[in-house]
């Protein structure tokens, strides 16, 4: 059983409490986060392997851990802010390498681009624009924790796993798209009135089990209706990622010290909220196909509950049950949508397979810094 030590900070039973929480929840409490589906509504065999794998998410120890807090002002920022900035910093390293990767193949003549366009004929192009925001992003965040005198965040070292086989740029990866677990619960959530934060879970629009969301082999190998799976994987894995970013950067705004973190969390999570909506209706375009070997996509519009023209978020239950139902991202719960959720979740959808114990151990450790940061408020 995987065990985490004690965390060195002033407020050490509280983020006690949510790391056990969210041990629970992952270990199948009926609890639904940003970034996935309690294990109960997974394949087993795909959860034996994740069990299996435990072991990888042992943290870095007291080494990241935040020492106290120096005083700020205008133009400054704060530890814990530092330690949120760090995190989201390597979430859109990570990120950016799986847009890349996706891009090469969208920008290449072949039935992977065709199939792409048969969900829409710019899904290339809003692969290559969602990829330019990415390397922004990366390059923002590093450059600003710079500017602040701050450790910016190095994932090179880790840059190790092979690119597919049939990939038209070979070159060494952070993160792997050949065997995707891709959660689709967001696809029901968004239209439906409930809220995890509220105990409220859904089932899985399309069940996405260990398949690749970039061609494996040459692409004239693939059939038609094979080709247009792997297509609408990634569909759904491009909104499956953006949704768990909204939740992210709205959960850790919330501990932000400084207006000028706020500034920057909200500012760019704003467009991670604009990519998941362009990425939620492309999703719902994804032709109805049987790939031949076990996966179905199936026509989503024969089911109210997955009807592909309600694109814009369901009202839902927010901060109280007797308030009036609202229109917002979901979940916002730091122990649903925080870092730590974030890495435990990725790290199950087969997005890392290959990675080093020591990768694990420093997300986790980034993860940790960035969900016990403290909120102080000094008037800026």
């Amino acid at each position: 059983m995987n065990t985490h030590p004690r965390f060195v900070s002033d407020t050490d039973d509280q983020h006690l409490k949510q790391e056990s929480n969210l041990r629970e929840s992952l270990a199948g409490a009926p609890t639904e986060s940003a970034w996935g589906l309690s294990r109960r509504k997974w394949p087993r065999r795909f959860f034996m392997k994740t069990l299996a794998a435990g072991g990888a998410f042992l943290p870095v120890g007291a080494a990241l851990a935040d020492r106290g807090d120096r005083g700020h002002g205008p133009g400054s920022i704060t530890r814990s802010d530092a330690a949120i900035l760090r995190f989201l910093a390597a979430a859109e390293i990570l990120e950016t390498d799986l847009w890349q990767q996706y891009t090469e193949f969208a920008n290449a003549d072949g039935p992977y681009a065709d199939a792409l366009e048969a969900i829409d004929d710019d899904m290339p192009t809003y692969i290559e624009q969602n990829t330019t925001d990415e390397f922004s992003h990366q390059n923002f965040l590093n450059a600003f924790l710079v500017k602040m005198r701050e450790q910016p965040v190095n994932l090179e070292p880790f840059r190790k796993l092979p690119s597919s086989p049939a990939a038209p740029v070979q070159t060494l990866r952070l993160t792997n798209l050949m065997h995707l677990n891709v959660d689709t619960s967001w696809f029901l959530r968004y239209r439906s009135a409930g809220n995890p934060d509220f105990g409220d879970t859904f089932d899985q629009a399309v069940e996405i089990v260990d398949r690749p969301g970039i061609p494996v082999s040459n692409q004239d190998q693939y059939t038609a209706d094979q080709m247009q799976a792997i297509a609408n994987t990634a569909a759904f894995h491009f909104a499956m990622i953006e949704q768990g970013g909204s939740s992210l950067y709205d959960a850790l705004s919330l501990k932000c010290s400084t207006l000028l973190a706020l500034r920057i969390v909200t500012s760019i999570g704003g467009t991670e909220v604009a990519h998941f909506e362009i990425w939620n209706d492309k999703a719902g375009d994804a032709p109805p196909v049987d790939s031949g070997d076990g996966l179905v996509f199936p026509d989503l519009n024969q089911n109210p509950a997955t009807t592909t023209s309600l694109v814009m978020p369901r009202p839902c239950k927010f901060i109280s049950e007797d308030l009036p139902l609202c229109s917002i991202i979901r979940p916002t719960s730091l122990q649903l949508a925080g870092a730590i959720a974030a890495v435990h979740f990725l790290s199950n959808t087969g997005l890392f397979q290959g990675q080093s114990r020591a990768f694990f151990d420093l997300l986790m450790g980034l993860a940790q810094a960035a969900d016990r940061a403290v909120r102080q408020c000094n008037g800026d």
